[in-house]
């Protein structure tokens, strides 16, 4: 399988960075160590390491599984859950295209 190289813009790595130690504080105030966790997880600690990290080429299901370990799991549902920017879009009644345009 081919990798391919995830580009971002830089406040998009900023906002990972934040995310990943986030996790790191979680996981050291609940004083787990990395392979704890990363045996919990059922990953290696460089993944673990690289998830911390905020790195954007670990799956997203690996960082679910990092947040279940924690106790975090149903956090993952605040994403988007207030949408602010849509709500005002539906209440204006502008045309939402229900999928994007083809290239």
């Amino acid at each position: 399988m081919e990798s391919r190289k995830i580009t971002l813009t830089p406040s998009s790595l900023k906002v990972l960075g934040e995310f990943g130690a986030n996790i790191k504080m979680a996981r050291l105030r609940r004083k787990l160590s990395a392979e704890q966790v990363a045996e919990r997880a059922d990953i290696s600690r460089a993944t673990l390491w690289n998830v911390e990290r905020g790195s954007p080429s670990v799956a997203l299901g690996i960082y679910y599984q990092v947040l279940f370990v924690l106790g975090f799991e149903k956090d993952i549902l605040k994403v988007a859950a207030d949408d602010v920017l849509g709500r005002k879009l539906q209440d204006a009644e502008l045309t939402v295209r229900k999928r994007a345009p083809k290239k």
